[in-house]
Protein backbone atom coordinates (compact mmCIF):
# COMPACT_ATOMS: atom_id res chain seq x y z
CA UNK A 1 0.00 0.00 0.00
CA UNK A 2 1.12 3.52 -0.68
CA UNK A 3 1.46 6.37 1.77
CA UNK A 4 -1.87 7.92 0.75
CA UNK A 5 -3.74 4.64 1.38
CA UNK A 6 -1.99 4.14 4.72
CA UNK A 7 -2.82 7.71 5.69
CA UNK A 8 -6.50 7.25 4.85
CA UNK A 9 -6.57 3.97 6.81
CA UNK A 10 -5.08 5.61 9.89
CA UNK A 11 -7.35 8.63 9.57
CA UNK A 12 -10.22 6.13 9.99
CA UNK A 13 -8.46 4.37 12.87
CA UNK A 14 -7.94 7.73 14.60
CA UNK A 15 -11.73 7.97 14.94
CA UNK A 16 -11.60 4.91 17.23
CA UNK A 17 -9.18 6.49 19.72
CA UNK A 18 -10.63 6.60 23.24
CA UNK A 19 -12.17 9.74 24.72
CA UNK A 20 -9.30 9.73 27.18
CA UNK A 21 -6.88 10.77 24.41
CA UNK A 22 -5.36 14.05 25.59
CA UNK A 23 -6.25 17.32 23.93
CA UNK A 24 -2.53 17.80 23.28
CA UNK A 25 -2.42 14.60 21.23
CA UNK A 26 -5.67 15.44 19.47
CA UNK A 27 -4.20 18.80 18.47
CA UNK A 28 -1.02 17.16 17.17
CA UNK A 29 -3.14 14.83 15.02
CA UNK A 30 -5.31 17.72 13.84
CA UNK A 31 -2.30 19.79 12.77
CA UNK A 32 -0.69 16.90 10.93
CA UNK A 33 -3.98 15.95 9.26
CA UNK A 34 -4.59 19.49 8.01
CA UNK A 35 -0.99 19.81 6.79
CA UNK A 36 -1.26 16.47 4.98
CA UNK A 37 -4.61 17.24 3.35
CA UNK A 38 -4.60 21.03 2.84
CA UNK A 39 -0.98 22.08 3.13
CA UNK A 40 0.23 25.15 5.02
CA UNK A 41 -2.25 27.23 7.01
CA UNK A 42 -4.41 29.22 4.62
CA UNK A 43 -6.55 31.15 7.12
CA UNK A 44 -5.89 33.90 9.63
CA UNK A 45 -5.50 33.05 13.31
CA UNK A 46 -8.83 33.00 15.18
CA UNK A 47 -9.42 35.63 17.86
CA UNK A 48 -8.71 35.20 21.56
CA UNK A 49 -12.35 34.36 22.31
CA UNK A 50 -12.22 31.29 20.07
CA UNK A 51 -9.81 29.34 22.25
CA UNK A 52 -10.56 25.93 20.74
CA UNK A 53 -10.26 27.12 17.14
CA UNK A 54 -7.15 29.09 18.02
CA UNK A 55 -5.48 26.01 19.55
CA UNK A 56 -6.30 23.99 16.42
CA UNK A 57 -4.91 26.74 14.21
CA UNK A 58 -1.71 26.91 16.30
CA UNK A 59 -1.27 23.11 16.05
CA UNK A 60 -1.57 23.34 12.28
CA UNK A 61 0.78 26.34 12.06
CA UNK A 62 3.38 24.44 14.13
CA UNK A 63 3.85 21.85 11.36
CA UNK A 64 3.63 24.12 8.31
CA UNK A 65 7.25 23.43 7.30
CA UNK A 66 6.50 19.73 6.76
CA UNK A 67 5.73 18.43 3.30
CA UNK A 68 2.37 16.70 2.83
CA UNK A 69 4.23 13.38 2.74
CA UNK A 70 6.09 14.09 5.99
CA UNK A 71 2.83 15.12 7.66
CA UNK A 72 1.12 11.92 6.47
CA UNK A 73 3.98 9.79 7.75
CA UNK A 74 4.09 11.56 11.12
CA UNK A 75 0.30 11.30 11.43
CA UNK A 76 0.40 7.52 10.84
CA UNK A 77 3.18 7.13 13.42
CA UNK A 78 1.27 9.20 16.00
CA UNK A 79 -1.99 7.28 15.50
CA UNK A 80 -0.12 3.97 15.85
CA UNK A 81 1.48 5.21 19.07
CA UNK A 82 -1.84 6.37 20.54
CA UNK A 83 -3.60 3.11 19.58
CA UNK A 84 -0.83 1.12 21.25
CA UNK A 85 -1.05 3.26 24.38
CA UNK A 86 -4.84 2.83 24.48
CA UNK A 87 -4.49 -0.95 24.08
CA UNK A 88 -1.87 -1.09 26.84
CA UNK A 89 -4.18 0.89 29.12
CA UNK A 90 -6.99 -1.53 28.38
CA UNK A 91 -9.17 1.11 26.79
Amino acid sequence: MGLQEDFEEYAEKAKTLPDSTSNENKLILYGLYKQATVGPVDTSRPGILSMRERAKWDAWKAVEAKSKEEAMSDYITKVKQLLEEAAAAGA
